[in-house]
């Protein structure tokens, strides 16, 4: 559900950098409780899962479509609210920038419609309540498949608003929603099937990071969590590495829903912001789509590109908790 430049105007995507652009701000202020240097590896590997976990499209049956992935909900029941969102949003602008997946005129769009939701309001809103009454595996398994599904039908609905504020006529906003919002709760109900499978594996293995993610506090200091550090590492390589591979060739809901109102996925537009960005996009991106430069969907373009990124996400998303948590120091010792 990576929105391209074209599907938004220079206001829209301003507004929307702005908002997610505070909400950068808000939760890394906010994770001065729920980020240590515990935190830190957990970020950086969930982080690279998420990535490469967003590499693999899965064909939705009799539609012809397929979806990912988004890892929303993953990264908050694991995280916390605060830092998941910062991992999201590193994950998404790196794919920008580096892959060419999603514009960066969009970027602010993107992070709002994957991260907004997900991370800062349906986790802490309704998964998290759900939770605390008790972290079994049932009520970890219903809660991930409807939070998934919630979170997704209203990042879907947001792009519709997204492109009807932006004026783009080729999406008429009754016919796009019509198509939107059911392809999307079909790739939800898959992502919270994951999302639960993965979920309850970490309570098998350390259910006191599912229960720090809850109670909104750092992970106890004298907890081992090296087994599920690596795991998830190992987790993040084969899925990047291996895994995309298989990855399914059909358009991803967005690109569907836009090829069955517009007749094609990719929209023209023209004036100066959309050329900037697509500049910069351009000189940034070394491996667009996933690939070499000047590939043509090579298998070993997509898997060093599926590890490259995962890496680069890991060293991104760890890092800034390490700032975080390096602040936080400071400032105690001040």
């Amino acid at each position: 559900m990576h929105m391209a430049d074209a599907l938004v105007s220079p206001a829209v995507g301003g507004i929307m950098l702005a908002a997610s652009a505070g909400c950068v701000a808000y939760s890394a202020y906010k994770c001065k409780d729920e980020v240590d240097e515990k935190t830190i590896p957990l970020m950086g590997v969930l982080g690279a899962a998420v990535f490469a976990g967003q590499m693999i499209n899965f064909t939705i049956p009799g539609t012809g479509s397929s979806g990912h992935i988004g890892g929303g909900i993953l990264l908050a029941a694991t995280l916390g609210p605060f830092p998941a969102f910062l991992v999201m949003t590193a994950v998404l602008l790196i794919q920008a920038l580096f892959f060419a997946d999603g514009g960066l005129l969009a970027l602010g769009c993107n992070v709002w419609n994957m991260g907004f939701y997900t991370c800062l309001l349906v986790y802490p809103l309704i998964m998290r309540p759900i939770l605390k009454k008790g972290l079994t595996k049932g009520r970890i398994t219903w809660s991930s498949i409807l939070c998934v599904v919630l979170a997704l039908s209203m990042g879907a609905f947001s792009v519709v608003l997204e492109t009807t504020a932006s004026g783009i006529t080729a999406l008429p906003f009754g016919i796009f929603t019509g198509l939107m919002l059911p392809i999307h709760l079909a790739i939800g109900l898959v992502e919270g099937i994951v999302t639960a499978g993965v979920l309850c594996f970490i309570q098998q293995m350390r259910p006191e990071i599912l229960a720090t993610a809850i109670e909104g506090t750092a992970l106890p200091s004298k907890l081992n969590t090296k087994k599920v550090v690596i795991s998830l590492l190992v987790f993040a390589v084969l899925l990047g590495g291996g895994f995309s591979l298989f990855a399914s060739a059909n358009p991803d809901g967005l690109e569907w829903a836009m090829e069955n109102v517009a007749g094609t996925t990719e929209l023209e537009s023209d004036g100066g912001a959309h050329e900037g960005a697509a500049a910069i996009q351009e000189s940034t991106a070394f491996m667009p789509d996933y690939d070499f430069s000047g590939g043509e969907g090579s298998a070993m373009g997509t898997t060093t590109a599926g590890l490259i990124g995962a890496g680069i996400t890991l060293l991104l998303a760890g890092g800034t908790g390490l700032v975080i948590t390096k602040v936080k120091k400071s400032h105690k010792s001040a």
